[in-house]
């Protein structure tokens, strides 16, 4: 059974912006719209950070 462990949950305008840790041990990071529909990507940052930086500059660019 692998293990995600939940690093941020962040709520902007209705956005909820999540930064987790994968089996892998690298962080990665997902949206869930005002809606519900869920998007991530498959990038991997190496600290949780990294991933949280990106995730924000996603938010911003209404992605």
């Amino acid at each position: 059974m692998s293990q995600t462990k939940v690093h941020h949950v962040v709520g902007i305008n209705g956005t909820t912006l999540t930064i987790f840790i994968a089996q892998a041990h690298c962080w990665q990071l997902g949206l869930i719209s005002p809606g519900g529909a869920a998007r991530g990507e498959r990038k991997i940052y190496y600290t949780a950070e990294a991933a949280l930086k990106a995730g924000l500059e996603w938010v911003k660019q209404g992605s």
